[in-house]
């Protein structure tokens, strides 16, 4: 929270928050605030420009955009929610042990993890999905797995840097468990890098869940995703160009905004996340 409060000092940091703020409360009231039904078909009324009745138009089944716009964004932002929370649950642990609890810890933790950075992503996401099914929570997990990688190589380089401190040492001479040597003197040093890692994750995240929907992979039509409009539209290009502009534009922005937050982050805490996985290779 000191690493945010400090943040919030530059005004990049406030308006991407801020925007960041309104999709998550669109994620969440997004059901309550659609003005249509998002999966209602009128087959009279297909492919429409935008108007007082549709104000993004109607796809090609004749279901308002706007509606499946503000629907689709929960699916969105909490997948990638949801990735990311499996990435710190499983990578940051795993960072730490591997530099406190010995050699042995490390050399498996790494060979894991440098297995799990050689693994094409979409060819994973696929073959997981075949074994586990289709659906949003095995595609969520799939994505949080690989990210939690990239959790483990920043939280394990940051760790590094502290084990040999003076104060650590000390603390460990006076007779410190391990679990509060962590808890005390190392997490609240690591906790800035973690933060900008978490930003730059989400827009990763997001990207990563809006490419498998973009596929069919996750969450399935008609349920709209910003992803799955995606998909929609690059099949009536001729009639409605501008239509992939409008899922285009939200997945742009929300991502901007979370990397700008974390830039934000790193330039008032001096952390380098852009450096740290080349330290701990």
């Amino acid at each position: 929270m000191t690493a945010l409060r400090r943040a919030l000092r530059l005004r990049s940091a406030r308006i991407s928050l801020g925007l960041l703020l309104l999709v998550l409360l669109i994620g969440i009231f997004g059901g309550w605030l659609a003005p249509q039904d998002p999966l209602a078909q009128n087959t009279a009324g297909i492919l429409q420009g935008p108007g007082s009745a549709h104000w993004l138009g109607t796809d090609y089944l004749g279901r308002d955009v706007f509606s499946r716009l503000i629907d689709g964004t929960g699916r969105s932002l909490f997948g990638a929610l949801e990735a990311v929370g499996v990435g710190m649950v499983l990578g940051i642990p795993a960072g730490l042990a591997s530099v406190v609890f010995g050699r042995a810890v490390e050399w498996v933790s790494l060979r894991f993890v440098d297995a799990l950075m050689t693994l094409p992503f979409i060819i994973f996401a696929v073959a997981v999905t075949g074994i586990l099914g289709n659906g949003p929570n095995q595609a969520m997990l799939t994505i949080g797995v690989l990210i939690s990688a990239f959790f483990y190589r920043i939280t394990r380089a940051a760790t590094l840097g502290l084990t040999s401190a003076q104060y650590v040492e000390m603390a460990e001479l006076l007779g410190a468990s391990r679990s509060r040597v962590i808890r005390v003197h190392i997490w609240n040093k690591v906790l800035p890098t973690v933060a900008v890692t978490t930003a730059n994750s989400l827009a990763a995240a997001l990207l990563a869940v809006s490419s498998l929907t973009f596929l069919g992979i996750g969450v399935q039509p008609p349920v709209s995703t910003w992803g799955g409009m995606l998909a929609g539209d690059l099949n009536f290009l001729s009639q409605r160009p501008w239509a992939p502009l409008v899922p285009s534009l939200a997945i742009v922005l929300t991502v901007a905004a979370c990397n700008a937050l974390a830039d934000a982050i790193r330039d008032t805490t001096g952390v380098g996340s852009d450096l740290v996985p080349e330290a701990a290779r």
